[in-house]
Formats: C-alpha cells, structure tokens, sequence
C-alpha cells in the first residue's frame, strides 16, 4: 500500500525530510575522517576562555602571531591538537563556548579545554572563571544530548565510537595549585605529595571513567611534562641556576606513574574502552636535552619575555619582546611550548613508540575506529 500525500507541498516536505536524514546519516556513517573531541588546559584551549570572565586569556597580540591572528590559543601557532587534527585530515576543532559549535559541525568535533583549568575544582581559582574537568564533562553531556537529538542514541554512540578523545590535564593541579603560594590555595599546601598525588589520581579515574560511561572509547590521556623545566618556574625558583627545578619536576614524576598504571586498570575494567597513555614528559625531556639535534637554539627562554633571566615572571602581552626566529625557541612564553615544539611533540604522538605513548601510537588508534 503506498503513502497518500496531500498535494505537492507534502510531497516535497517529505522529499526534505528524507534528504536531512541521508545527509546526517552520511557526516556519521561514512569513511569521513574521525571527530576528534578534546578535554584539557591552556596548552590545548583554541579559544574557550575568550567567552569567560578569566584572567587566563591568549586572544591578544602576540598570541597567534604565526597562526595569523590571535584566537584564544597560548602560543605563537598551534596546538598538539591542531597538529594531530591536522594530520588526521580535519578542520580545527572549534571552542564549545563558540557560536559556531551547533550542529552539523559538532559531528566533527569539539574542544573543552580552558586555560588555568584542572583535574580539582580549586584549582586555578586565582584567575577566576576557568572550566575544570568536571564542567568539561559536563559540557560534552549537553554536546552529546544535542546529537543524541538529531540522529538518535544508535548513531550517536557509533559516532563516538569512530572519534578520538584527548585529555591533557593535570599540570595546573600543580602549578597553578598545590605549587601556589600557601597565602592563594591555603589548604592544599597542606597535605603531603604522596597523598596530594593519590587524591589527583582518584579523582582523575572517576573524570576518566565518567566519560567513557557519556560514551567514549578510544581515548588519549596526556601525562604532565617537566614542569620544573619551564620559564616561570626557573625564575621563581632562582636556586636551581641553569638548570631544571627538581620538585615540580618530582611531582610531575610522582603523578605519571600512578597515571601510567591507571591506563591499563581502565582498559580491563571499562569493556571496549582504549585508553592510551602519552607520555609528553619523556619527549620534551628529550627535546630539552638534546635541543640542538631538533633545530632549536634556546631550551629554557621563553621566546615572548618581558622580565626574568628566562623571561618567566609576566605573562606574555602586546609590550613584551619577540625573539626573531621562533622556530628556534621550544617555550613561547612563560608555560607554554612554541609551534615549533608542538609539532614535534605531536609527530611522536602520531608515530612514536612505546617510549613516547603506549599501548599504541595514535595513528594505530586511529586504525581501530569502527
């Protein structure tokens, strides 16, 4: 028995109708290239922090300079994402406060991170409105009920199970919180390493945990790098002389090898999941010790400086100088790593071994999207 249509309206509205669903189930069921969904802090923000009341902000000169204008990310260029992004054939992933990230776009991916955010609530409190882990969930829960919406539960859950997730947390629960002045994050300063760590890494499980239960499967999990290395806590902690700070540096130490067996609990626990665990603190140990031999000429300056024997004490901004190459320079400011150092960073994540990310690099992951 057909289908009796009144009039040439409801022929054609029906005719829309089928064409919207073919069009949808196309951006979800194709061989298109995988979303790609990103959790994280200041090194991976592209601009969320641009639509909040913080003072960790990038969406002024000079930030941007090599990227063609400033857009909210902390560095001269691009992010790791960007690169990786990139690499898998995909436009950059948009800011979830944009107004460009509505649907159909947001099939394509969505980036929550926010700079000065952690894995704890308190921290980054200093520098006002932030968006920590919890509240990255929570935006990727409204992420996934709009496309939940428009193409139901099914495709949906296929969608994620074809996309790439990052998390790169963790080094502002030490910088900008347990390392904090007591007088700014009082009661943190308080507990001892050991103990501020495992209740990081408890915390983290549950964070990691939650968002494999809102649906992702094949997922990115970054390490904290040698934060003792960086510009800001070289000048603030001016006993260390040329070298690297050793305490933060033991911190960061202390956290990746409770993260580093994380990994593997989650993947025997949470059927179906693939966590990978990227160890970002072996490559720019690396980088910064054998510099030369990656093309750089300045491992521990940040390349827009103001004030500091390493340019580390002032955020970077429109007054500072700018060295002239910044491709020979692995920080851009006083945090943050330079495009240059991204892209090397984000080439051994795509086809490093085990030394770099494990179980499996992620262009072996990306092989395992279904």
């Amino acid at each position: 028995m057909g289908i009796k249509l009144n009039g040439p309206v409801s022929a054609v509205a029906i005719l829309f109708e089928v064409f919207v669903v073919l069009s949808l189930f196309r951006i979800t069921t194709s061989d298109a290239q995988p979303a790609n969904f990103v959790f994280g802090d200041s090194l991976v923000d592209v601009g969320n922090n641009n639509y909040i009341a913080s003072l960790s902000k990038a969406n002024y000169p000079p930030f941007g300079i090599d990227f063609g204008r400033p857009t909210g990310r902390f560095t001269n260029g691009r992010t790791i994402v960007d690169i990786i992004g990139q690499e898998m054939g995909a436009d950059f992933t948009p800011p979830y406060l944009a107004p460009t990230a509505v649907l159909p776009l947001i099939m394509k991916g969505v980036n929550y991170a926010s700079g000065a955010g952690g894995i704890l609530n308190l921290t980054g409190k200093l520098f006002g409105d932030r968006i920590n882990f919890d509240a990255q969930l929570d935006n990727f829960a409204n992420t996934r009920q709009d496309i939940i919406s428009s193409i139901g539960v099914p495709a949906t859950l296929s969608l994620f199970n074809r996309s790439i997730f990052s998390v790169t947390m963790g080094s502002n629960d030490f910088i900008n919180n347990y390392l904090a002045p007591a007088v700014l994050i009082d009661e943190i300063n308080l507990a001892s390493p050991d103990l501020f760590v495992t209740t990081l890494v408890s915390k983290f499980r549950e964070q990691l945990t939650r968002l494999y239960n809102l649906g992702a499967r094949k997922i990115v999990v970054t390490n904290v790098g040698p934060i003792g290395c960086i510009p800001s806590q070289r000048d603030t902690n001016p006993a260390a002389g040329d070298g690297c700070v050793s305490f933060p540096n033991q911190l960061a130490q202390l956290f990746n090898i409770q993260l580093k067996g994380l990994i593997p609990e989650l993947n025997s626990n949470l059927k179906g999941s693939m966590f990978v665990y990227a160890d970002v603190y072996n490559i720019l140990e690396d980088m910064l010790n054998n510099y030369p031999a990656y093309g750089f000429e300045n491992a521990c300056t940040s390349c827009c400086s103001m004030a500091g024997r390493f340019g580390g004490l002032i955020p970077c901004g429109p007054t500072s100088s700018i060295c002239r190459n910044r491709s020979k320079y692995v920080f851009w400011d006083p945090w943050h790593p330079t495009d240059a150092a991204n892209a090397i960073i984000a080439k051994r994540l795509l086809d490093g071994d085990s030394n770099d990310i494990f179980p499996m690099n992620v262009r072996q992951l990306i092989q395992h999207l279904t």
